[in-house]
């Protein structure tokens, strides 16, 4: 196996982990939680309720986007937001996970792991959706 074939197999493992998370921890706010308790909970923790709506809907649609390796890069920029929120809600807690409400090991894990796939980008076995390099042509004077 090539070094390029363990690269774009490594950034397709990445992707389906990242997003099934991502995809699971929306649908978890969304089903379990609901979205009114998610926003209690947000509320609880300094942050806007309202932001518990845009939170879940960017977490199952940026998974989703991920799983398929759609604009993989942006999405994974996208969603660093998302886990800078779950890493300062967890940051007084301590470092490991199961401390009391959960310490910030794992938002920071997730952290990182969403800007390497940024830099691997979707790898191979991806969806290719074409984006245009330049946006505008200019035309002689």
């Amino acid at each position: 196996m090539t070094s390029q074939q363990q690269t774009d197999y490594a950034a397709f493992i990445l992707r389906l982990g990242l997003g099934a998370m991502f995809v699971s921890h929306g649908l978890l706010k969304v089903m379990v939680f609901t979205l009114p308790g998610t926003a209690q909970f947000f509320e609880s923790v300094g942050f806007p309720g309202w932001t518990a709506y845009p939170v879940a809907l960017t977490e199952i649609i940026g998974g989703a986007m991920l799983i398929a390796g759609v604009a993989v890069r942006w999405v994974s920029l996208s969603l660093l937001p998302v886990l800078l929120g779950a890493l300062s809600v967890h940051l007084g807690n301590g470092w490991l996970y199961t401390n009391a409400n959960g310490g910030w090991e794992y938002a920071a894990f997730l952290i990182v792991a969403t800007v390497v796939q940024a830099l691997l980008g979707p790898g191979r076995y991806a969806l290719r959706v074409p984006v245009p390099t330049r946006l505008a042509t200019t035309h002689g004077a």
